[in-house]
């Protein structure tokens, strides 16, 4: 009984917040799953249509209404271009949670995210064996992407190009790091994130080079844990709430200045989610909530607006490499964070840049809607891919893993031969190698 009186509460605050939605349409034109379908279930009013009518059977067809919620890439397209302000993640990711309270997990899931994702160290060591196995079932696709895809039949595996996971991750080669502010008089705390731990362990490393290069004293705790976003996505709030308290425990807000992430992901979680989702926490834990989501910045953001650099001049290298951005759903849409990518990228006098079009359009990652809905996905993927293409460049730029994970996917199907790497990894090139980058006063 007390189960049922506490959903029936969280769906009267589901409904409260549903009010608010016109009906307008504006979401239509933004949203990349309705681009590609056509329903109105998949854009967000529709979905908010059918919450606010069926939010009555939810006991009754939970599985039927969770289905629909899920076809999301949860991108945020919608809700920054709402004019009434509806929060339209908000209220998906509380819908999620209620409907899997009431339902529960399915069986892998369960494994996947108590069993293993919720266990930092366990999560670890599964990583670890399968990337000493990934060869056996995977074979090299693109030199260049550094891609590979299945060497057998697989349902799952399908007709990707996937990256694979790094022989070393960055936590075994950097384990923990605590230094003292240098001449910035800055110290921040370094939130990893689990795709560049396991995968893109170069982009760690780059922003430490950064940070060391501009004087920044950084707090990198061992034993970091996955920011959540996988298991609230996918309503499971025992298993986000277990990873917040893991990173919490980690990182004290009252010893760094800044929590910087390179993984624009792990940076609207922390900055958005988190605080969000904190009424499900003790008072003294939304407090460390609150403390910690304030401080947290993209690590673009951070060295263009906190540290300042000196740009290089276009003309100083002959022949410069072509270079465009995409810039993640996350990192614009939910943060607003724009116009510091590009002046990392541009700061090197090696690379030149060139927008593409549509540089903003979701290039349809979405996590688990890429596992669960992969030709959807690819389609949205090979829109983003021809806009590449189309821009002639060498090297793409963006700030989330899970964006480049997608974009290697569909620039490797397509036997296209350019480089995806993330603005501070083009930065700290430009640091060791470029003739006139140096620091600005702050």
């Amino acid at each position: 009984m007390t189960g049922m009186k506490r959903l029936a509460r969280l769906v009267k605050e589901l409904e409260d917040q549903l009010v608010r939605c016109m009906r307008c349409g504006m979401c239509q034109a933004v949203c990349p799953l309705f681009s590609e379908t056509r329903l109105e279930a998949d854009v967000a009013r529709g979905k908010l249509a059918l919450l606010g009518g069926l939010i009555g059977e939810i006991f009754q067809n939970p599985e039927g209404v969770y289905e629909r919620l899920n076809r999301c890439l949860l991108c945020g397209s919608c809700a920054a271009n709402c004019p009434s302000g509806v929060d339209v993640l908000d209220i998906f990711m509380k819908a999620r949670t209620i409907l899997t309270d009431y339902m529960g997990l399915s069986g892998w899931k369960k494994v996947i995210l108590r069993g293993i994702l919720a266990h930092p160290k366990t999560f670890d060591r599964a990583m670890e064996w399968a990337s000493m196995f990934q060869m056996v079932f995977t074979k090299p696709a693109s030199d260049r992407l550094g891609t590979s895809c299945a060497r057998f039949v697989s349902p799952l595996l399908a007709g990707r190009h996937l990256k694979p996971l790094a022989s070393v991750p960055f936590h075994r080669a950097v384990p923990s790091v605590n230094t003292d502010p240098g001449p910035s008089g800055i110290k921040v705390g370094f939130f990893v994130g689990c795709l560049i731990d396991k995968m893109f362990p170069s982009i760690g490393e780059a922003v430490l080079d950064v940070l060391k290069y501009h004087g920044v004293g950084v707090l990198l705790p061992e034993g970091e844990g996955c920011c959540g976003i996988p298991a609230i996505s996918l309503g499971d709030m025992s298993t986000f709430k277990r990873l917040v308290i893991h990173n919490l425990e980690r990182f004290e807000a009252n010893t760094f200045d800044y929590l910087v992430t390179a993984c624009a992901t792990c940076t609207s979680t922390i900055k958005k989610v988190w605080p969000t989702m904190a009424h499900e926490f003790s008072d003294d834990v939304r407090q460390r909530i609150k403390k910690i989501s304030e401080k947290a910045m993209d690590i673009n953001q951070f060295l263009v607006s906190k540290v300042g650099f000196e740009k290089g001049e276009s003309g100083e290298t002959d022949n410069p490499t072509l270079v465009t951005y995409h810039d993640p759903c996350h990192l614009k849409k939910s943060l607003g964070v724009a116009g510091a990518p590009r002046a990392i990228i541009r700061a090197n006098p090696r690379y030149r840049f060139k927008e593409m079009a549509e540089s903003d359009w979701c290039c349809g990652s979405g996590g688990s809607f890429n596992i669960e809905y992969y030709e959807i996905s690819a389609s949205i993927g090979r829109r983003k891919r021809d806009n590449i293409l189309a821009s002639g460049c060498s090297v793409l730029a963006t700030g989330c893993p899970a964006c480049m994970i997608q974009i290697c996917d569909m620039l490797s199907q397509a036997g296209a031969s350019i480089e995806v790497k993330h603005p501070v990894e083009i930065y700290a090139e430009g640091l060791s190698k470029g003739p006139s980058l140096r620091p600005s006063a702050s």
